[in-house]
């Protein structure tokens, strides 16, 4: 496949990016040499200076037209060539045997601050071999969505892709509402390994080990010296608990991812892929978000049961290499996968105790289902119920009254409390950790929505200040009091989130 051509200028005035290429150089079958599509007029729309700064990268240098110009994939960086990724996947429960980058580029590897070896990755810099039809492109809205929603989820401690900056391209991307201001993303990540890439790796002779192999180094280094009958078995368990970690944290913060594909599911346990996600505001395990999501396959409470749908077709990618006996490695594999649902609810309760204030202890698994039907029988809002719960042990009972009428709460309390008590701290202590670990805020979808608005039609206010609130989301402060409250019931009642595309 020859590679794209499109208008570029020399890099020479900029620093040097530092880029490594170890994918395309180690396993070069799951990448297509590719240049992004010309644009017209970028400039940085929005830029993560510590972010930059943490890769050695000249935030001043990246502002300019040029740097504009290589983060759109406009302009090739001088020192590597830009790749599309190809890769497989299940989506909502059927194979595609080809997806890949269909609008997206690896610009290339670089090293973090401390030492560790990240892809900078282009989201809607156009056509590539994968688009299957599609123009390549991204408009602003969606590409501030992911960047403000990934860096709250970093803010929230949870694994995720982060977003370097937003870079219009000076035209405009038509879609189904009419056309829109065009935009690329550059995101940053451990690594774009999926499930999916071992997918597309499996259907290919001599594709998968070497796939492995590398996924093994770069992330899970501690296997590269284990015998080949026990490496490749490490490293599905290693990612069978980090993937049951992270789901355990999205549950715990009321996320809902919304297009939980396979090609979506990550080696290193990352969250990416921003399109449809969005936040609970009232407690509801059936809550879908996505406008595509028809049959609810990737509601909220089916997350942890579709992420272990997920992990077995992992393991299926593996078989070969686990054992040449098929039925051995069936076996093997099984023994792992079975494993995961130990490994979420220990993930998850650890989560919920923090959460409630028990601190290290193993949660009373009845005492949060009690709490999960209290809540979706008030409709409360998931967020405000664990701030509510702080200030109830520090004697103010009102804002939890206000989300359970305490004839229906008064049970429930009771025994959270005793629970609280064994701990022998004073409950003002147990309060602030619980502020600790609980955010104040997070990307509230009416508020998401209107910023996304604003931006679109050229003003990025509401948007700096949403991100700004989002990303400090345990400090409390009384000049944020309107992005801690739950969106307006007209609004949630009929809210969609949208793939982006």
């Amino acid at each position: 496949m020859s590679e794209s051509t499109s208008p570029g200028v020399s890099t020479t005035s900029l620093p040097a990016f530092g880029f490594e290429s170890t994918l395309a150089d180690q396993v070069p079958g799951v990448t297509v040499p590719w240049q992004g599509t010309h644009a017209p007029d970028p400039r940085v729309l929005i830029l993560n200076d510590g972010l930059a700064r943490s890769l050695a990268l000249d935030p001043e240098s990246l502002a300019t037209a040029e740097g504009a110009g290589v983060l759109s994939g406009s302009i090739p960086p001088a020192d590597t060539a830009t790749v599309a990724m190809a890769y497989a996947g299940h989506q909502f429960g059927g194979f595609q045997p080809l997806l890949g980058d269909g609008r997206a580029l690896l610009l290339g590897e670089l090293r973090d601050d401390r030492g560790r070896l990240v892809d900078l990755h282009l989201k809607g810099s156009g056509a590539t071999p994968f688009s299957r039809g599609g123009d390549g492109r991204a408009v602003v809205a969606a590409m501030l969505r992911e960047y403000l929603i990934s860096e709250a989820m970093h803010a929230l401690h949870i694994p995720t892709t982060r977003s370097l900056a937003v870079v219009t391209t000076g035209e405009q991307v038509v879609r189904e509402g009419g056309p829109q201001p065009g935009a690329v993303l550059a995101r940053v990540a451990s690594s774009h390994l999926r499930v999916g890439t071992f997918e597309f790796a499996a259907r290919r002779e001599g594709l998968a080990q070497p796939l492995a192999d590398y996924a093994i180094a770069r992330h899970y280094p501690a296997f590269v010296e284990l015998p080949p009958e026990d490496r490749y078995l490490a490293f599905f368990e290693a990612v069978v608990d980090a993937q049951a970690s992270l789901v355990a944290r999205w549950m715990s913060v009321g996320f809902v991812h919304g297009v939980m594909n396979t090609d979506n599911t990550t080696i290193s346990g990352e969250t990416i892929d921003y399109g449809p996600c969005a936040f609970l505001d009232a407690y509801d395990p059936a809550t879908v978000f996505s406008s595509i999501d028809h049959g609810g396959r990737y509601a909220y409470g089916n997350q942890p049961a579709v992420l272990g749908w997920n992990l077995a077709r992992f393991g299926e990618t593996l078989l070969p290499l686990v054992n040449s006996e098929p039925n051995d490695a069936i076996s093997a594999l099984t023994a792992v996968l079975d494993t995961y649902g130990d490994r979420y609810r220990q993930h998850y309760s650890a989560a919920m105790a923090a959460k409630l204030g028990l601190g290290d202890d193993a949660v009373d698994a009845e005492l949060v289902d009690d709490l999960h039907r209290l809540l979706t029988d008030h409709r409360a809002d998931w967020t405000l119920t664990f701030r509510a719960l702080a200030e109830n042990l520090r004697g103010n009972s009102a804002p939890f009254d206000s989300l359970v009428p305490p004839d229906a709460s008064g049970s429930w309390l009771a025994r959270w409390r005793a629970a609280v008590a064994v701990r022998g701290e004073e409950f003002s202590s147990v309060a602030d950790a619980m502020d600790r670990v609980n955010p104040a805020y997070i990307p509230r979808n009416h508020l998401v929505d209107a910023a996304l608005q604003a931006a679109t039609n050229g003003d990025l206010g509401p948007f700096e200040r949403l991100l700004e609130a989002v990303t400090s989301p345990f400090d409390r402060r009384d000049d944020r009091s309107d992005y801690a409250l739950p969106a307006p019931e007209n609004f949630s009642a009929g809210f969609q989130t949208f793939c982006g595309t």
